[in-house]
C-alpha cells in the first residue's frame, strides 16, 4: 500500500468554490494537535469485508481504541461474515466481545451475507445446484438475528450526527437467474433516503450514508467492469444523494486501496441542481486490498492489507482519516468544509 499523503481536500473543495484546508500529516502526533481532537466534534470509525478474517477485525478493533480521541460509535459497512453462516455471525461477535468498540455499533448488508446457497455444507462449494435448499428469507433471518434489525435500511442518531444504512432488500439470484450480487432497493427505501436526507438538511446537519456496494463512477474500482453495475436502481439512487452537498456516501465492496488518488471524490449529479455535489468515500478493506490491474480488472496489493477510515463532524467541516491497521499508520486525510443549508 502506498504511503504517501495526498489529500483529495483540494479536489473536493475546488468543487464546492472553497480554499483547500490544511493537511495533517500521516503519523503527526503533536500533543496539542491531539488534545483539541479529543475535546471537539464527533468520532465515529467505519470498517468492512470482514470476511471471515476476525483476527484482523480484532487488530483493528484493538488500534481504534487507543487512537486519541474516543469514538463515539462504529460502523461495519457490509460482507460481516464471508457466506453468512449463523456461526461466521457468532465469530465476528466473539470478536467484539473480546476487543474493545463502541456501544453504539451498526452494520450493513453486504453481498458476502448471501453466499451460503452456494455451499450444500460449510465445507463443500456446489454452485451447481445453488441454491442448494436455502431460502431467501433465510439469509435476511441470519443478517437480522445477528443485529437486531428488522429491515436493511435504517437510521441511528450518534451524539447529533444522523447516520442512513442502506441494503439491498432483494438477493437477486433469487428472483433472476442472470443476476447475482446486484443491489434492489424498494421505492419504500429510496423515498425514505430522501426524506430523511432533507429533513436533516432543513435541520443544518450533514448526513452519513453508508452502503456496501459502489455506485458507477464515483471512487476507487467503481469505473472498472467489475463494479459498474452494482445496482439496479443506480440512477434514482444517484439522483437523490446528489441534491444535498452535506451528504456523505461511505462506500466498500471493492478492497480497493485508500492510497489510491481517487479514494474519494465530489460526485455532481446532472439535473439534481446541485452544482457542487456530494461527497462519496472508500471504506478501504479489513481482508486484504486491491488495485487496478491496468487492463480493465484488478489485482492484490502485495502483502496482507487491513484498512478503514476515522471521521470526525465539526462544526464547519467533516475530517476523515485513512488508516492502515496492518502497518499501525495514517496513510492520508481529507477535510471537507460543510454548507450548513448555505
Amino acid at each position: 500500500m502506498k504511503r504517501t499523503v495526498v489529500s483529495a481536500a483540494a479536489v473536493l473543495t475546488a468543487a464546492l468554490g472553497l480554499a483547500a484546508a490544511a493537511l495533517v500529516p500521516a503519523g503527526a502526533s503533536a500533543g496539542g494537535h491531539e488534545a483539541r481532537e479529543r475535546h471537539r466534534g464527533v468520532t465515529f470509525d467505519v470498517v468492512s469485508d470482514v470476511q471471515g478474517d476476525t483476527a484482523d477485525f480484532g487488530r483493528a478493533l484493538d488500534q481504534m481504541k487507543g487512537l486519541p480521541g474516543k469514538s463515539s460509535a462504529l460502523v461495519v459497512n457490509g460482507d460481516i461474515t464471508n457466506r453468512g453462516y449463523p456461526q461466521e455471525y457468532a465469530d465476528v461477535r466473539k470478536t467484539l466481545n473480546a476487543h474493545p468498540h463502541p456501544k453504539k455499533t451498526y452494520f450493513t448488508i453486504g453481498n458476502h451475507e448471501f453466499y451460503v446457497p452456494k455451499y450444500c455444507d460449510p465445507s463443500k462449494l456446489c454452485q451447481s445446484t445453488w441454491p442448494n435448499g436455502t431460502k431467501e428469507s433465510t439469509l435476511f433471518q441470519n443478517f437480522y438475528d445477528f443485529t437486531g434489525l428488522d429491515k436493511v435500511y435504517y437510521e441511528r442518531v450518534v451524539d447529533g450526527v444522523p447516520m442512513l444504512m442502506l441494503g439491498t432488500e432483494k438477493y437477486m439470484k433469487y428472483h433472476d437467474a442472470s443476476k447475482w450480487d446486484e443491489v434492489w432497493m424498494s421505492d419504500e427505501q429510496l423515498a425514505w433516503l430522501d426524506q430523511r436526507l432533507a429533513y436533516w438538511q432543513r435541520k443544518g446537519k450533514p448526513a452519513m450514508v453508508f452502503s456496501h456496494h459502489v455506485l458507477p463512477n464515483t471512487v476507487s474500482g467503481s469505473r472498472n467492469k467489475l463494479y459498474s453495475a452494482d445496482y439496479l436502481q443506480a440512477d434514482r439512487l444517484l439522483g437523490i444523494l446528489g441534491k444535498y452537498k452535506d451528504a456523505v456516501l461511505f462506500t466498500s465492496h471493492t478492497h480497493w486501496d485508500l492510497g489510491l488518488s481517487d479514494w474519494a471524490v465530489r460526485k455532481v449529479v446532472p439535473g439534481t441542481g446541485n452544482l457542487e455535489g456530494f461527497t462519496v468515500v472508500n471504506t478501504g478493506a479489513v481482508q486484504t486490498s486491491w488495485t487496478d490491474d491496468g487492463k480493465g480488472g484488478e489485482s492484490a496489493v502485495s502483502g496482507k492489507e487491513n484498512s478503514g477510515l476515522r471521521v470526525r463532524v465539526e462544526k464547519k467541516e467533516i475530517v476523515i482519516k485513512a488508516r492502515d491497521y496492518l502497518r499501525n499508520d495514517w496513510i492520508k486525510e481529507m477535510h471537507i468544509p460543510l454548507h450548513r443549508g448555505r
